[in-house]
């Protein structure tokens, strides 16, 4: 049987444990994995010759990923997550109890309960790589840390420290973890094994002392619990319940024994695993991860033999606010860009906000200055025509105009080889009309990424009616390549997630342009979950994008309601949203979060109040609908799908789990009834899709149904 962890001692005789997952690039608590552990603590508590013990890791970009949540997820009880939960802490405990210093010698990401183990020892040394992350990212899924970490990450870093860490989830630069002191010193990475060792003789055989924080000390605690508590409910708007309870458990652990702040943390935990929105956020890790190994569907044919390439020059159409950020995603992940234009003053534009975008990386530990600085080196912006040879491929972000888009494919196809994968960012236009013309439509296929992009971890990748399985797998493999999530979505009108959003942002428009209050209209979905509202989105998306995209979705969906002329009054005004300064929203430096009080003549005088349930029904089932549609039309294979673009690519309330589980929780004939109503009060365009109505008929849902879960952790539904 492969080990996953192997064991050595030096002639010094400190035991030295490496975890090494055999078949994985990533280290992960699993089951055997918690066996060989406590098996080699059978050997390292009774050893006597034994000075100190190293924890490593050969993987070359992971140390320890955490705990393996399928246990988690699967034939979920308190019983079960009882053993697992318990299993852990004693494991760990055994490593804090060894009678010589432990040291964990971090490589690579150290998140979870691979930060656990790493806290369970008395000292922690990092490598200074990029790769190095450490933290405690359970919140995150609707969790809480419960092998230790609530626990010592408090008395380890004070509490102020640990409550930022813990309730945020944050990941954490080797850097920025020894300035909260969540590691003791940083070297090379080559170095660790060597330092840590080194630290073991300096400690002459004697554990660590812990010192007492004086935050750590009522009144002080008290009040730093008190400011937390606040700061987490006006976040999480009462939707998350992981950090209120992360915080209660780590303020009692200043005050109870070692072991009851442990059956605290288990206690906790169970509570939070067992409610709908953790069982939500853990699924879309499971989604997330699925999206890292996306393979093309068997029916679009046989995938190539050889392995992808990876990409090292591409050639970015377009320096306008998306190719500006594309260009500065790939340079940042290695790759040599040419980003071109028309001319001098857009290139220049571009430049310059590149160089902000590198500006912040530094600014918040996420590339140093030289790393940065030879990100920014590689790419080229030019104006005039150049050979493009060497380009392995081509990414087009010119602005929406089919004939215009369709001019820079044809010329490009005229100056690359016949075998280039050629690449469209367009967000609505058809990736077939797009290739029509061209002698090698074949290899024509979207890579749609979303605003800001280095911040969306979402890109769709679209297929034309005669994109080829060559394609698709080149472009997966890039997507993949630079550290984005894919989507496999049918060329058809908008797509994936423009396809379900803007029918939403057009109906919040209508509302607003009938007599609702913008901030009534934003504050309802701010209440579902959404990031922000639906006309504060708007704003964010640019009135004149918002527009040209719901009138190419209108033009080619014939069920969609009419876009009213609202957003062509404002764009008149030059009122495009946050880039021109006033909007829906004013955005002068005073002015952030005022409405605009311009907008005035284009409101009824008297405005509209509506019970919030009935004006939230009318923005959330129109995407539900339009969601369902999107299976209907088979725009995607799986509500899986449906629902992992619309939390990454819009950010969609993650923890009710996307349109369609949210549909699945809420009932279909409970939707179906609800849209009948709005369709037969409001408007026809609420009717629900057939497949709806066919699931009522059948008693289907979308995904398979969950063991019942406690009614206390039951979110009730909207």
């Amino acid at each position: 049987m492969d080990e996953n962890i192997q064991r050595e001692v030096s002639d010094a005789g400190v035991a030295i444990l490496t975890f090494d997952r055999p078949g994985s690039t990533a280290n992960i608590f699993d089951e055997g994995t918690l066996d060989e552990l406590n098996e080699h603590l059978d050997f390292l508590e009774t050893e006597k010759r034994l000075k100190g013990l190293i924890i490593r890791s050969a993987k070359s970009r992971i140390f320890v990923a955490g705990a393996d949540l399928k246990i988690f997820t699967q034939e979920v009880s308190a019983e079960r997550i009882a053993v697992a939960i318990e299993r852990g802490q004693k494991t760990f405990d055994r490593i804090a109890r060894l009678p010589y210093p432990t040291i964990a010698a971090i490589h690579g990401v150290a998140l979870g309960g691979g930060f656990e183990i790493a806290l369970a020892c008395d000292y922690r040394i990092a490598s200074s790589d990029s790769e190095t992350k450490v933290g405690l990212p359970e919140t995150n899924l609707g969790i809480l840390p419960a092998w230790g970490g609530s626990t010592r990450l408090p008395k380890l870093i004070g509490l102020p420290n640990a409550v930022e860490a813990i309730l945020s989830g944050r990941q954490y630069s080797a850097q920025q973890a020894i300035d909260r002191g969540m590691v003791d010193s940083v070297v090379h990475r080559e170095q660790l094994t060597t330092a840590a060792g080194r630290r073991i003789q300096q400690s002459a055989g004697q554990k660590r002392s812990q010192r007492t924080h004086i935050s750590n000390r009522p009144p002080l605690s008290q009040m730093i619990k008190k400011r937390a508590e606040k700061k987490a409910a006006a976040r999480t708007h009462g939707h998350y319940p992981a950090p209120l309870k992360a915080l209660e458990v780590a303020y009692a652990s200043l005050s109870v024994s070692h072991q009851q702040s442990l059956e605290n943390e288990k206690n906790g935990f169970i509570e939070l695993a067992l409610s709908e929105t953790a069982q939500n956020l853990i699924g879309l890790f499971f989604l997330q991860e699925r999206a890292k190994k996306l393979q093309i569907p068997q029916e679009l044919g046989p995938a190539p033999a050889a392995p992808v390439q990876a990409v090292n020059r591409a050639l970015v159409v377009g320096a306008g606010l998306m190719g500006a950020g594309i260009a500065q995603w790939l340079s940042s992940r290695g790759i040599h860009v040419i980003l071109k234009d028309i001319g001098p003053a857009p290139l220049g534009t571009a430049m310059q906000t590149i160089a902000k975008l590198y500006r912040e990386a530094v600014k918040r530990y996420l590339l140093s200055q030289v790393a940065a600085r030879n990100a920014f080196d590689r790419i080229l912006p030019i104006f005039e025509e150049v050979p493009l040879l060497q380009i392995e491929l081509v990414i087009e972000a010119a602005v929406e105009k089919l004939d215009l888009k369709k001019q820079i494919f044809a010329d490009l196809e005229s100056r690359v080889t016949s075998k280039l994968v050629l690449a469209s960012n367009t967000s609505a236009l058809s990736i077939d009309a797009i290739a029509e013309s061209l002698e090698h439509p074949e290899r024509v296929v979207g890579i749609h990424f979303f605003n800001p992009v280095h911040r969306m971890q979402l890109v769709e990748i679209v297929r034309g009616t005669r994109t080829d399985a060559a394609t698709l797998s080149a472009a997966i493999g890039f997507v993949r390549q630079i550290g984005k999530l894919p989507v496999l979505v049918k060329d058809s009108p908008g797509f994936l997630v423009n396809r379900i959003l803007l029918p939403y942002m057009v109906e919040a428009v209508r509302l607003f342009a009938i007599g609702y209050r913008i901030e009534s209209i934003d504050r309802a979905m701010l209440d579902f979950g959404m990031p922000m509202g639906p006309l504060r989105l708007t704003d964010e998306v640019g009135l004149d994008v918002a527009e040209h995209v719901a009138k190419e979705l209108e033009s080619r969906v014939k069920h969609l309601a009419p876009l009213n002329d609202t957003l062509g009054k404002m764009i008149s005004k030059g009122w495009l949203g946050r880039k021109s300064g006033k909007g829906f929203y004013d955005y002068d430096s005073r002015g952030e979060g005022k409405t605009n009080s311009q907008l005035g003549h284009m409101h009824p005088a008297e405005p509209k109040t509506v019970p919030e349930g009935d004006l939230r029904d009318r923005l959330v089932l129109v995407m539900v609908n339009e969601a369902a549609r999107t299976i209907e039309e088979k725009v995607v294979e799986a509500p899986e799908e449906v629902d992992f673009g619309m939390i990454m690519g819009t950010g969609w309330a993650p923890f009710r789990g996307g349109p369609l589980r949210f549909a699945d929780h809420l009932g279909i004939a409970t939707v179906v009834s609800r849209l009948n109503n709005l369709r037969d009060r409001v408007a026809p365009y609420f009717a629900p899709c057939q497949l709806l109505t066919e699931m009522v008929n059948r008693g289907g849902t979308f995904y398979p149904q969950r063991k019942p879960l406690p009614s206390t952790q039951t979110e009730p539904d909207p």
